[in-house]
């Protein structure tokens, strides 16, 4: 059975839409054991498909084929996850500083500003000697 790439990681819930999975690998962010690839190659078993999301790295191993896209359930039947744990950790660590800096403003306030400035401006003056 021939099956590209593209079609593939759409198929296993890899990528939304396969345009996008197609971009995906052209921009290097999916790999296939270590290297780049045109999306048109041919799926072959036990391929290793790396993929990089963010600062994480994840690693899944073709197992099978299907040629229409699968239910999230479906999804070990073609895929075997190996990612490592510490990239677990990364995509953690990452997820945890964006949702920190969303619950700021992203930049002081004029009023906080004025404390900044007057908090380092006095910052090697000693108080009261």
């Amino acid at each position: 059975m021939k099956l590209r790439w593209d079609k593939f990681l759409w198929c296993v819930r890899l990528a939304k839409t396969r345009s996008l999975a197609s971009d995906l690998i052209s921009k290097g962010k999916i790999k296939i054991n270590g290297e780049t690839i045109k999306p048109s190659r041919e799926v072959k078993l036990n391929d290793l498909i790396s993929v990089q999301k963010n600062t994480a790295t994840f690693t899944f191993k073709a197992v099978g084929f299907t040629d229409k896209r699968v239910g999230a359930q479906l999804v070990s039947n073609f895929l075997v996850d190996l990612t490592p744990q510490e990239e677990l950790e990364k995509l953690k660590l990452y997820q945890a500083a964006q949702r920190n800096y969303r619950q700021t403003d992203g930049k002081p306030t004029k009023k906080d500003r004025r404390e900044l400035d007057d908090f380092l401006s006095n910052w090697g003056e000693d108080e009261g000697v």
